[in-house]
């Protein structure tokens, strides 16, 4: 029987790594290192699939083995990323039934703390003239230089921070009330406004940018808290758009619970993921940033922007709402502890 070649053991022990790992990936735990493996599914397959392809010319004699276990480790990550398939029945109509409704233009954007091309962030806003801005990891220096821009709007909130994890929000809307809170006590503060356009309906709007998990650390703090920041609201509505850096992927289970407990609807489900980080590798990337709607908050269309210098590209969309939605009898008190 003919020796498998070097380069054939190698293609053997990487077939059987990746196949580990993305088993290892289905063990339902709360450490880092296991959450961080969701990340790279989408780019595990496409790796997978190129080490397919050498291993067609490379791997004799054990060219069905490799074969064999890099076709085993597509399978189960294409199973988890179903629903972000172009096969997988929409969730959501696009567009959707808004006639009637009030429509606005929201855009989301990591700016990255340590950048410092702000002129062409200030590009992108002017050029999307969105009614309502949310950016993250906006520091001091952030803020002073996107003045002109954020001056523009008629309300805005702003919490600049130094650890990677300030927030500013701007618009245009009517706001009835607006905070940013620390729903963990890691100095990461959630948005959380409630606002009416211009026929009167009232929305609530939930800006999430928590940690991400890493490895050595549990996440089930984080992840309690990130499924927090969504089943209650400050005002209690029906009307939600949930948006922002969630440092997590929307097949986790993190981000699932997230959903599940605050009754959320996903536009991207059935027309891919839309990557939006890395900036540079976004077409091999993964999806960092979200975005949900619930109720009679509607998507008239949304799409991922090109990249400003940041480490994540921008997500714009436009966003309806129907008048009505819950009416509390009082308003719901927040939870900041941790």
């Amino acid at each position: 029987m003919a020796k498998l070649s070097v380069l054939g053991k190698i293609l053997l022990a990487l077939a059987a790594l990746l196949l580990l790992l993305t088993l290892i990936s289905l063990v339902p735990s709360n450490r880092g290192f296991i959450r961080m493996l969701d990340f790279v599914r989408e780019p595990a397959i496409f790796l997978s699939a190129g080490l397919i392809v050498a291993a067609l010319f490379f791997a004799r004699p054990r060219r069905l083995l490799v074969i064999g276990l890099l076709a085993l480790a597509i399978a189960i990550n294409l199973f988890r990323l179903w629903p972000y398939s172009f096969l997988a029945p929409t969730q959501i109509a696009l567009p959707d039934d808004v006639d009637g409704m009030s429509c606005m233009r929201v855009l989301s954007l990591n700016v990255l703390q340590p950048n410092d091309q702000y002129d062409r962030v200030a590009r992108l806003i002017e050029s999307q003239a969105p009614d309502t801005l949310l950016l993250m990891e906006t520091d001091a220096k952030w803020i002073a230089a996107l003045e002109p821009q954020l001056s523009a709007f008629g309300y805005r909130l702003e919490e600049p921070l130094d650890n990677k994890y300030g927030m500013a929000f701007a618009t245009n809307l009517q706001v009835d009330r607006a905070e940013m809170v620390s729903n963990t006590n890691a100095n990461t503060p959630t948005l959380y406004a409630t606002m009416r356009t211009d026929d009167g309906a009232r929305f609530e709007m939930i800006g999430l940018h928590p940690r991400p998990p890493l490895p050595g650390e549990s996440t089930e703090s984080r992840d309690a808290n990130i499924a927090r920041a969504g089943a209650r609201t400050p005002d209690d509505l029906g009307n939600v758009l949930a948006i922002g850096d969630f440092n997590d992927v929307p097949w986790s289970r993190t981000t699932q619970r997230f959903v599940a407990e605050g009754g959320y609807l996903d536009p991207r489900i059935g027309r891919g993921t839309f990557a939006t980080f890395p900036a540079d590798y976004a077409a091999i990337g993964w999806p960092l940033d979200q975005l949900f709607v619930r109720d009679g908050v509607r998507i008239e269309s949304f799409k991922v922007l090109d990249d400003v210098g940041s480490d994540h590209r921008a997500l714009a969309a436009d966003v309806c709402v129907q008048p009505g939605g819950t009416q509390p009898s009082a308003p719901a008190l927040l939870d900041t502890d941790s």
